[in-house]
């Protein structure tokens, strides 16, 4: 049988295509981080052309999907989807945007990252970063049934048939249950590493098996279900996302290497690489045998063996070129020696040995150019160019001897020193925070709680692709983000169990940035008004030297060298500029006010910055978000010098107003700005033993719990209400007794299902009880 090829390209998806299916020959559905579910429809047989319809839009990532079959109650068959918001919406395919759904199905407290359907159309199940799966009954939507004994994350989900479900985890077990009878496995393996996805194999499989595994060991592994592994497939180079099965009982698997493989006899035998970072779902039309794949560069993608089916051969040709022209980080190939690579005369001396083989060579150009070889064209195929670290963007950080886009601190322990959480981009979280527990000698229970640490601190970013957040606030590709790269705050993380964590007893610093990168935008926005004719608030060539001098300073924290003037300069362009394009300068003040001298000069009564910030309009709803999240930022760093809590106090009663409006905002970098401040506020109070101001910090608090659905915006939301309970039995009578905090520390709790909030919610109901 022929080679796979395009098909068609699916455009329209606004971000990463996360979930794919293909009910038949002529329908496709995909779910996307840009919040929506769509149906395509085939318009056209020769060249297939397909139209979309936008069936649902959330506010969050949807990143699982399946379907229900046609039945008597549901002729149509339904949707159904689920994501970062929780809630699996159901709905039947015919029903309008502005229709409701069948049903919204509402029980796990995390992102819901798998589904699945028995094939009978009787039951779906779902699986959770809360740690739980679930199963729903098809058409009695009220309760749902919690398979029990996951340790972290369910990644993966089967239906495999009417009595029969398999769960893989990120604890590294596969499990199987019977829908009928007791909640717990009936049966556990262990796999090698963290599972992924799961495939069901047709009966009387050649192999013997019933079902597939994968995960991040770059191996599909197969299985019966009494738990013997009969086979390993190995050619992945990176971590698999997903798998399915073709009519005539070969697999398709999806991952992190670009790559979508077939597999035949237990071989590979096809290689189809994306122009994308990662593939990141797969799925099979049983009725033809054609696959759809959704992928990082926002296109979903069929493909066919059926030449009357294939693309136009302009499309062809252009996806080839797509792939041609990709960007591979130099990273996740590993060390190139260049001097020792071939040229491109290795391309026709040397053929492959197997299928999907990578061969670097150096191009007369001087570039290094992947290529793999294709064994049903007996050929080597171009598939990207290898750089340096493309789209990481920024300054690389060291760490012992190595360069990482990130290095978090990570407090495990009250009065030990913090672990250090190195990261690159390019790196798949879990893996990293699987090193980081096995470097640290910590418990595998963290490995979820590290994993979500590190999305929820890099933003989504992805090499070569854009934040999960939204735009890009600078509104270019410069990549620059405030709350991104490099962009760390310290963090109230929790402590192992024996450990306390209330009350936190330090002021959270935001005190790393991308400096170079930060004044250069800053620079180009000065241009910006020097070309509008804006000179009397730009600043003149003598001005941006002297600001390059103190940004410097900055960077190498030398403290002598942050010169008044030019943090009068920053004030100026933070204060004066047009709201577009003070961002900048009110990053670098942020910088500036962690350190004692210059914040000494900034809260001095001639200098008072806050009168100056507050009459810009920052803290209005006309606002940029992204200013006011960042002036936030400001006055969180304010409580790092002692001068800065003496104004910060003084000042209470006129700041706390202005933040009230921003308490449920649903922009994440605006109310984990807030919960940090209030963390530092609450630290603050309590040394002054301040009730009064205390009760008013507890109002705001209880929103925020009540509203915040972002984890460490709760998170941190628990740890400023634990420490100002922590004046006292009377103070937390009155919390208690006026501000109704339990009830809001009770939905926080049902919101976020993570062990760290369990533990804080713990020792705040204990100081609520006395």
């Amino acid at each position: 049988m022929g080679d796979f090829k395009l098909s068609a390209t699916l455009r329209g998806h606004e971000d990463d295509v996360r979930g794919v299916a293909f009910p038949s020959p002529s329908s496709v559905v995909s779910a996307s981080r840009d919040y929506t579910v769509r149906v395509w429809a085939q318009q056209s047989l020769n060249p297939p052309t397909w139209d979309s319809t936008i069936k649902t839009h959330g506010k969050e990532f949807v990143n699982a999907l399946a379907i229900v079959p046609p039945s008597a109650d549901f002729p149509e068959g339904l949707i159904v989807s689920g994501g970062k918001d929780q809630i699996i919406d159901v709905r039947q395919p015919s029903k309008n945007l502005e229709d409701d759904a069948e049903a919204l199905l509402i029980g796990h407290g995390n992102n819901v990252c798998a589904l699945d359907v028995s094939e009978d159309g009787r039951y779906i199940v779902s699986g959770s970063w809360d740690t739980e799966a679930r199963v729903w009954e098809v058409g009695k939507w009220g309760d749902s049934r919690v398979l029990k004994g996951h340790d972290a994350a369910v990644w993966a989900v089967l239906a495999y048939d009417s009595n029969t479900i398999i769960t893989g985890c990120a604890d590294k077990q596969i499990r199987i249950y019977q829908t009928s009878g007791s909640d717990k496995p009936v049966r556990s393996i262990q796999a090698p590493e963290v599972v992924r996805a799961l495939c069901r194999l047709p009966p009387n499989h050649p192999s013997g098996a019933q079902f597939a595994s994968a995960g991040n060991d770059a191996v599909i592994r197969l299985w019966t279900l009494n738990g013997q592994q009969v086979a390993e497939l190995h050619g992945h180079e990176n971590f698999i996302y997903a798998l399915a099965v073709l009519p005539n009982g070969g697999l398709v698997s999806a991952g992190e290497d670009r790559t979508v493989r077939i597999w035949e006899s237990n071989q590979c035998i096809q290689t189809i690489t994306h122009p994308a970072i990662s593939v990141w779902t797969v799925a099979v039309c049983s009725d033809n045998g054609d696959i759809v794949t959704g992928a990082s560069d926002k296109l979903a993608r069929v493909f066919t063996r059926d030449q009357e089916r294939y693309a136009a051969e302009a499309e062809l040709q252009q996806f080839n070129d797509d792939v041609k022209g990709s960007s591979i980080p130099q990273q996740t190939v590993g060390d190139i020696n260049k001097e020792k690579l071939p040229g491109p005369e290795f391309l026709t001396q040397r053929s492959g040995t197997k299928e999907g083989q990578v061969q670097m060579v150096m191009e007369t150009n001087g570039n290094v150019s992947a290529y793999q070889w294709s064994a049903g064209a007996s050929q080597w195929v171009n598939v990207g160019t290898v750089v340096d670290s493309a789209g990481s963007g920024g300054r690389k950080i060291s760490y012992k001897g190595k360069e990482y886009d990130y290095v978090f601190d990570v407090d495990i322990e009250d009065g030990k020193p913090p672990l250090k959480l190195p990261y690159n981009l390019n790196q798949n979280h879990y893996e990293a925070a699987r090193k980081f527990i096995e470097d640290n000698e910590l418990p595998l229970t963290y490995l979820d709680q590290v994993a979500n640490f590190i999305v929820q601190n890099t933003q989504g970013a992805t090499l070569g692709q854009s934040s999960g957040t939204g735009s890009d606030p600078w509104g270019s590709d410069a990549r620059y983000r405030p709350g991104d790269s490099n962009e760390v705050t310290s963090q109230p993380t929790p402590a192992p169990p024996a450990a306390k964590i209330l009350p936190q007893k330090d002021y959270l610093p935001i005190t790393t940035g991308n400096h170079k990168v930060i004044f250069k935008k800053l620079t180009e926005f000065n241009q910006a008004l020097v070309n509008d004719g804006q000179k009397a608030i730009s600043l003149n060539p003598p001005d941006i030297e002297q600001l390059s001098t103190t940004v410097t300073a900055l960077e190498k924290g030398n403290v002598k060298g942050i010169d008044i003037t030019g943090v009068e300069l920053l004030v100026k362009a933070a204060t004066q500029w047009p709201a577009d394009k003070r961002l900048p300068a009110l990053d670098l003040l942020r910088l500036v006010l962690a350190f004692e001298e210059p914040a000494a000069f900034l809260v001095s009564p001639d200098q008072n910055l806050l009168p100056s910030l507050t009459e810009s309009g920052v803290f209005t709803d006309s606002s940029p978000p992204n200013n006011t999240m960042m002036a936030i930022r400001c006055l969180s760093n304010l409580l790092q010098t002692e001068k800065g809590r003496l104004l910060a106090s003084t000042e209470f009663d006129s700041l706390h107003p202005l933040l009230s409006p921003f308490l449920t905002s649903t922009n994440r970098n605006l109310i984990i700005a807030l919960t940090t401040l209030y963390i530092n506020y609450s630290v603050l109070l309590n040394s002054e033993n301040n009730a009064d101001r205390a009760l008013s910090l507890l109002n705001d608090l209880s929103k925020i719990l009540t509203s915040a659905t972002d984890s460490e915006a709760v998170y941190r939301a628990l740890v400023a209400t634990g420490t100002l309970l922590c004046l006292g039995p009377d103070f937390c009578e009155a919390g208690r007794d006026i501000l109704q905090i339990g009830d809001a520390i009770t939905q926080a709790e049902q919101k976020v299902k993570e062990p760290r909030i369990k533990n804080v919610v713990a020792e705040v109901r204990q100081k609520l009880q006395g």
